[in-house]
């Protein structure tokens, strides 16, 4: 714009003078028009300018809006995610802790199998031993069942245990820890401490000696004596 009235301001001088030719005008109009048309051509250029400014600034507002909402959503999962790990975790645990009672019962039935199958071989034997027993003294008649011992008996202490099996309560100072095992229903561990910490004078020393528990003994005070 400046430019635009220095060359009027110089034609006009020049107009005022007299002193022109044509040609120098016309150059002087010339260069008038181009600076117009350039002048024309910076504001549109400036137009533009601001066009592809106004247009990166709502870009950089998308993308920002866009940019919050991948981290909204990230936050999401990753809240998500932490939940699920921590009930993946609980759920593990407690299947864990699930497993290790399962192990702990399955421990304890194999041992309780092992004890029915063991009380139950010793079952068989002294059944058929008293079977034996019994047919043997059939045979040999009351007399000499009551004189002698059959010949298949094996000791004394087994006929004593057979004596014993036979009466109303069981004489824990003579019976073996089999036949307690069988008659009383004792465990094979609580049979034989009974055995190893004979001989007691009173039924109540079962407890005092800490042989058996006083439930244990509640259930077989009344099948016991302790008779010499």
């Amino acid at each position: 714009m400046r430019r635009e009235w220095m060359v009027v301001v110089l034609v006009g001088a020049v107009l005022a003078t007299g002193c022109v030719s044509n040609k120098k005008y016309q150059a002087a109009l010339t260069e008038a028009d181009n600076a117009k048309m350039e002048l024309e051509k910076a504001r549109q250029q400036k137009g533009a300018m601001e066009q592809q400014v106004r247009t990166l600034k709502e870009l950089n507002v998308k993308f920002g809006n866009d940019a919050q909402s991948v981290r909204d959503e990230l936050q999401r999962i990753e809240h998500g995610r932490d939940a699920e790990r921590g009930a993946i975790e609980g759920r593990t645990k407690e299947l864990e802790e699930k497993v290790k009672a399962l192990t702990a019962q399955n421990r304890n039935v194999k041992q309780e199998y092992q004890d029915v199958k063991r009380n139950n071989d010793t079952l068989k034997s002294l059944v058929a031993r008293y079977q034996k027993e019994l047919k043997d003294r059939s045979h040999a008649g009351p007399a000499a069942g009551a004189a002698t011992l059959t010949p298949n008996q094996p000791s004394s202490g087994t006929g004593q245990a057979a004596t014993a099996a036979a009466s109303a309560a069981m004489n824990i100072n003579k019976v073996s820890a089999n036949d307690m095992v069988l008659f009383l229903g004792l465990k094979q561990d609580e049979a034989e401490r009974i055995v190893s910490n004979r001989p007691y004078r009173v039924k109540g020393e079962l407890v005092a000696k800490n042989v058996v528990p006083k439930e244990t003994f509640d259930l077989i005070k009344d099948r016991i004596s302790v008779t010499p």
